[in-house]
């Protein structure tokens, strides 16, 4: 497949160029993925989602996750809030202390723990709200220069799709860009992205729409651009034990058809790479070794790695624990190209959405939900 011929996304001013976005991922998309991934391609990559009320409060915990490497640029944060005077507070401090160049709200995540409070993809239904909250974003970080950008998902469930409304208003507020993850809350992450909705809301809108779903591999996004007419495209899962996906999305929009097919050594040499930016990250080589054990089965997805092997790299704690195991595999074990193209990181069944009580009664009720600002970070 080509290479889409099409202008240039920008953020503000600067260039995104190839157009891909990480996706934010909690626990994962912390300082040491990033540098990883940004070692393989280029593109805007995402600090983890930190709540809004938690960084007004200076909580300890969301103030590590909305530091970046010194040579990070542009430095891009996500934000999750549903009350429009604290995401103002949050966006202020943002733009006062320097703490990023970018700040996209998020409204797409479908973790019960968050739409139960009426935040993330369940908030654009509250389309009043949605609106200040987004305006809030907006106005505080005009003044500083730093654009803000909206990623959402296609609604509630089937017979609440909000995408359309919530694109226009987010366009009238004044974002910079909407993203649209093509399932609704309810689908989690399960089934196959509805990538007729991003060519619709792409219809919709003047300004630049980007698709999230179901990127799996390079051509992937080529597909989409071409399916949708989307101006960029964000990926999440598909890179989970494949930062070298940011190279092949490199060449794709470069218009090369070469693709990494690592074999198992430097699959090794990049997962060490990994442990040892997380040790570095985090402060001792335990803590980063220990968070590196969830990576594991996303690496090896595939390889033909017996089951102690896997164990023992799941429960390391140490880079020379890791080393010890690596010893066991041959580096020369060719990828594994039947796992090309298939779903990677959480894959689940859809359920019904949990919501605020008599959430759907009424659509222009702005009131924010109580207790909806929450005091932890991440999500």
């Amino acid at each position: 497949m080509t290479s889409p011929d099409k202008a240039i996304l920008t953020l503000g001013s600067l260039p995104v160029a190839p157009p891909v976005v990480l996706a934010p991922m909690a626990g994962i998309t912390n300082v040491a993925f990033r540098q990883l991934c940004r070692e393989h391609g280029a593109g805007i990559y995402v600090c983890e989602m930190v709540m809004t009320r938690a960084l007004v409060e200076r909580n300890e915990k969301t103030l590590r996750m909305v530091k970046f490497a010194s040579d990070e640029k542009p430095r891009s944060l996500q934000l999750y809030g549903v009350d429009p005077v604290t995401v103002r507070k949050a966006v202020e401090m943002i733009a006062a202390e320097d703490l990023a160049d970018h700040v996209d709200m998020n409204f797409g995540c479908p973790v019960p723990r968050v739409t139960r409070k009426g935040g993330g993809a369940a908030l654009p239904y509250k389309r009043r709200l949605f609106g200040q909250i987004v305006e809030a974003a907006v106005q505080a970080a005009a003044p500083a220069g730093i654009p803000v950008t909206v990623k959402m998902r296609i609604g509630i469930d089937e017979e609440h799709h909000t995408f359309l409304e919530a694109g226009r208003i987010a366009q009238e507020a004044g974002a910079a860009w909407v993203a649209l993850h093509g399932r609704t809350a309810a689908q989690r992450y399960s089934g196959e992205a509805d990538w007729s909705a991003i060519k619709a809301l792409k219809d919709e809108l003047e300004v630049p729409v980007l698709g999230n779903g179901d990127i799996w591999e390079a051509d992937d996004a080529l597909r989409m651009i071409a399916e949708t007419g989307a101006d960029g495209v964000v990926v999440g899962r598909g890179c989970l034990g494949r930062p070298w996906l940011f190279a092949d999305l490199a060449a794709a929009f470069d218009g090369r058809h070469e693709r990494k097919l690592p074999a198992l050594g430097e699959v090794m040499a990049t997962m060490r790479r990994h442990a040892e930016l997380l040790a570095s990250w985090l402060g001792t080589e335990r803590e980063g070794v220990v968070d590196f054990r969830k990576h594991v089965a996303w690496y090896l997805k595939g390889f033909p790695v017996g089951g102690d092997v896997r164990r023992g790299l799941a429960m390391s704690s140490s880079l020379a624990e890791l080393d010890g195991f690596f010893a066991h595999l041959d580096p020369a074990t060719p990828f594994p190209t039947d796992t090309l193209g298939k779903p990677r990181g959480r894959t689940n069944s859809p359920g019904k959405v949990t919501l605020p009580y008599g959430w759907l009664d009424d659509r222009d009720d702005d009131t924010v939900p109580a207790g909806a600002e929450m005091e932890d970070s991440g999500g």
